[in-house]
């Protein structure tokens, strides 16, 4: 049986939808263009804890509230109380780490719904996603250069993994902004759409996603993670067992039947 939950947030800058499969988390301080207070990363993490219980859920997209910002970064009025002692600071970054890494770490695809801004601890957090559709006047960057701010390894690890080495120093050197042309050339985003298109073009994509056989997914994006991962800490025995998993479930039964039958599959994660 499919167990389905109530998802809530514990703040009201984070904003969470489930239905149809389909889970919608909004960053919602539109009035500071969704830069993320130390509240909202703990929410972030607290809600893909709960979506990640919903076996009924076959995708997430992040969006931000608004028409100026995906995320402007983090807030930084908030760094002279929540980040100037060496305690406030380390707590401020086991939020920050605990989010990222909930959100890398989500055995469901995650699409970021992208436009304006997605600037520094939202770039980070839009890099943590595994499909980024962004509009075509959004802009990209990340100023940690201009603030004196360290960029720690997992984050530029990330970073390097989708554009490369040599774009990922040119990107945190000169802490310039990038249009969405140069961060599509780059494979920092998956496609551009225009605003107008941008709602409908999300849903058509996570729909699609949604109606395809969740073990599978479940096994490919995995096993995608094993890959980019340093061979002496993969896991083969854990992506062969998930594979196993798809050629012994009721789904790849009803793959075959569908098939035969020449009508849609109709999947249930089992």
């Amino acid at each position: 049986m499919v167990s389905k939950i109530s998802v809530e947030s514990s703040t009201p800058k984070m904003l969470v939808e489930v239905g149809n499969g389909i889970g919608w988390i909004t960053f919602n301080s539109p009035a500071r263009r969704n830069a993320m207070s130390l509240d909202m990363w703990q929410g972030l993490a607290d809600i893909l804890r709960q979506m990640s219980l919903d076996d009924s859920l076959r995708v997430v997209v992040l969006k931000g509230a608004g028409d100026k910002a995906f995320v402007s970064g983090a807030d930084i009025s908030e760094f002279e109380e929540k980040r100037s002692s060496q305690k406030d600071r380390d707590a401020y970054e086991d939020a920050f780490d605990d989010a990222l890494n909930t959100l890398a770490n989500f055995s469901r695809p995650v699409v970021a719904m992208i436009q304006g801004f997605c600037i520094g601890g939202g770039l980070a957090i839009a890099l943590n996603t595994d499909i980024r559709i962004a509009t075509e006047d959004s802009i990209f960057g990340i100023p940690a250069a201009k603030l004196g701010l360290g960029y720690g390894f997992e984050a530029i690890k990330t970073l390097e993994s989708l554009v490369g080495p040599s774009s990922a120093k040119d990107i945190l050197f000169t802490a310039r902004f990038l249009n969405t042309e140069e961060a599509l050339r780059i494979g920092l985003i998956n496609s551009i759409v225009s605003r107008a298109e941008l709602g409908e073009a999300v849903l058509d994509y996570v729909n699609c996603i949604a109606a395809n056989a969740p073990l599978t997914i479940k096994s490919v994006k995995a096993t995608v993670a094993e890959v980019i991962k340093d061979p002496s800490q993969s896991s083969p025995e854990h992506i062969n067992k998930l594979v196993n998993d798809c050629f012994l479930s009721e789904d790849y039964k009803e793959g075959r039947t569908a098939f035969m039958e020449k009508r849609r599959p109709q999947f249930k994660g089992t």
